[in-house]
């Protein structure tokens, strides 16, 4: 293994070599080892050289604050470029958030940034209760409590009146040590009084879309209350955070940024031996392998109780081992102790085939990027071979004893999510659905016959109030199908919604199979003799149906009725959205603009027609009702 000095030493010379993916993946290795400020310097400048020829996506923070935050900046920024996010910031004055707030020309709104946390300390918003509480009757501290309560009521509606960025919100922390036993059996003590604000707080923020709260109390419980303050920096430098809380600090932010920014895994592919179970199925057997309740199994079990944690919140997850597949199929749904069973796992695959081969096959399978896919395996030399061949896919760093295996699973901020919709929660039964669907083209003779058994029903309908979620966070994550991979939250989604000239529409499709649930987007905007596509985008689950059609053809015939002449839309290409490429020319658009490597394309709607194809049922609103059109 190399020393932190020969990892740096590598790193130079893959930037003086060009070698610009295996500086990036170097990089990361040298920050798990290394998280410290001194490091930050050195990745910093190291990313002078790797902007502009490593995909990074853009992010802009601001920090709203009441303490010293600045020492922790450059931790931020180095922790988000290892992971693949541009972070530019912008740090507020010190304890002048409340006018940064209410001022709508403060450096807060021309900053215009894409999320903001809002960091108050207690003993900034409730000073009386943080020194002198004892001295307060109850009545004075319910009113110190709901006082600060307005305030925050105050800031948040302002702020989500004015701007479109998330806002996450830190609850107050307790005091490192309470007046004695007695003052924890009381119900209006200190503790209980921060703890209601708290329990309030989150009420508040629950009232407003892309606005969330960060458990600042529970984060400093977890480290470790009596280590996370520095008295000495406090007093010195208005810091509160010891130097071994500042990494923790940075890395509850990044488990929001990366949910918020986009960036986050869909798949996480697992291996077998070793990793879901303890031994070797081909040499120890089925009767010796290791999972339960006991130890050494119980490291196991826990994996897989956070890996079924995952299931549950949407990540689909799939198999990727070299095994007799029988065997591990076999192991899979009888093995005393196992959580995970086969039905668990959108795809299997299970061979002697090299594991980058397998991963290949498995976002095809899917239909996801491999940029999509987390790697879990216990086999360093499996691990190195992925990250080589595949530095795109996130190969999880396991440690070598499994207890460690569950909390690198748990701590990944890959797989934190900010909301779950309907579709979240049934990902794999798309999927294995799916699976019948690719076996009925196999053995139908024509692709037309094969679209006609799907019996397909589209219903494109105006976003609600219950599937505003769902639309913004396709917005957020499809890339393949996708003309222009603008990203909307919830609240510039209903923004949208809210103005007569736009249209904002979510895409339901069902089939012999079931469900599909919400796949499509469609935004436009009314500007004159012209309907311009805002966004349009399909899920990757139902590309390949003709479903792009339809949807074409309903924007066509409902702009042409709200007087429009031409239907015009933007493709702006990316690394990922090769699929739509063909969309607008395949059917009657014209070029008309290019900007930069974008093309406008242009529909004259006297000239043509879009019909949605003769296998398609389309059912689109019709004089403020749901009619259906049956083409058959």
């Amino acid at each position: 293994m190399c020393t932190s000095k020969q990892l740096r030493i590598r790193i130079e010379e893959h930037l003086q070599r060009g070698q610009w993916s295996e500086a990036h993946l170097n990089l990361g290795d040298l920050w798990r080892r290394e998280a410290k400020a001194a490091t930050a310097g050195f990745i910093s400048s190291c990313y002078d050289s790797l902007r502009g020829r490593i995909p990074l996506t853009k992010y802009r923070v601001s920090f709203l604050r009441s303490m010293t935050l600045e020492p922790l900046i450059p931790i931020l920024t180095s922790a988000a470029i290892v992971a693949g996010i541009d972070i530019t910031t912008h740090v507020g004055q010190f304890g002048s958030y409340a006018q940064e707030i209410l001022d709508p020309e403060s450096s807060l709104y021309s900053f215009d940034p894409d999320l903001v946390f809002l960091a108050v300390q207690t003993r900034d918003i409730l000073p009386e209760l943080w020194e002198a509480y004892t001295d307060l009757s109850r009545s004075e501290i319910h009113a110190a409590v709901d006082r600060a309560l307005e305030g925050f009521a105050t800031w948040i509606r302002t702020f989500r009146h004015r701007s479109k960025a998330c806002l996450v919100v830190h609850t107050l922390e307790r005091p490192n040590a309470s007046a004695g036993l007695l003052e924890v059996q009381e119900n209006d003590g200190q503790v209980a009084a921060i703890d209601r604000f708290n329990a309030e707080l989150r009420k508040i923020c629950n009232e407003y879309r892309g606005v969330h709260t960060l458990d600042y109390d529970d984060l400093i419980a977890r480290h470790g209350r009596m280590r996370w303050h520095d008295e000495g920096k406090w007093l010195t430098l208005r810091m509160p955070f010891a130097t071994d809380s500042l990494l923790p600090m940075v890395s509850e932010w990044l488990r929001f940024i990366h949910p918020l920014s986009g960036m986050t895994c869909k798949v996480l592919a697992v291996d077998l031996d070793n990793t879901l179970w303890g031994g070797v199925l081909g040499e120890d057997g089925h009767a010796g392998l290791l999972v339960g309740s006991e130890y050494p199994g119980a490291f196991y079990r826990s994996l897989q109780r956070v890996i079924l944690d995952l299931y549950h919140r949407g990540i689909l997850l799939a198999v990727c081992s070299k095994n007799n597949r029988d065997e591990a199929m076999a192991a899979l749904q009888s093995t005393s102790g196992m959580l995970l069973k086969p039905e668990h796992f959108a795809v299997l695959r299970i061979n002697w085939q090299d594991k980058v081969e397998n991963l290949r096959e498995i976002a095809a399978e899917l239909n996801v990027g491999t940029d999509a896919i987390a790697f879990l395996d216990d086999n360093p030399v499996e691990r190195d071979r992925v990250r080589t061949a595949m530095p795109e896919v996130k190969v999880l760093a396991l440690p070598d004893h499994p207890q460690g295996f569950a909390a690198v699973v748990r701590d990944c901020p890959f797989f934190e999510r900010l909301s779950l919709s309907t579709e979240d929660r049934q990902h794999t039964r798309f999927y294995h659905e799916q699976q019948q669907r690719v076996e009925l083209a196999q053995n139908i003779g024509s692709l037309e016959d094969f679209y006609r058994s799907l019996e397909q029903e589209i219903s494109i309908v105006p976003v609600t109030a219950q599937t505003v979620a769902r639309v913004a966070q396709l917005t957020q994550k499809t890339n393949q199908f996708n003309v222009t991979t603008r990203r909307h939250s919830e609240q510039v989604i209903e923004e949208f919604a809210a103005q007569p000239n736009w249209n904002v529409y979510s895409v339901r499709v069902k089939d012999r199979f079931g469900d599909n649930g919400i796949v499509g987007v469609l935004i436009t905007r009314m500007n004159g003799n012209i309907c311009e596509i805002e966004t349009f985008l399909l899920s990757c689950r139902v590309i390949g149906r003709t479903i792009e059609t339809a949807m074409l053809g309903f924007l066509a015939e409902n702009s042409r009725a709200e007087g429009a002449e031409f239907l015009q839309g933007w493709f702006v290409p990316t690394e990922k959205n090769t699929p739509v490429r063909e969309l607008y020319p395949s059917h009657q658009f014209e070029s008309i603009a290019t900007q930069g490597s974008a093309t406008l394309w242009s529909l004259n709607l006297a000239e043509a027609e879009i019909s949605p194809p003769e296998w398609i049922r389309l059912c689109v609103p019709s004089g403020g009702r749901s009619a259906e059109r049956a083409r058959a």
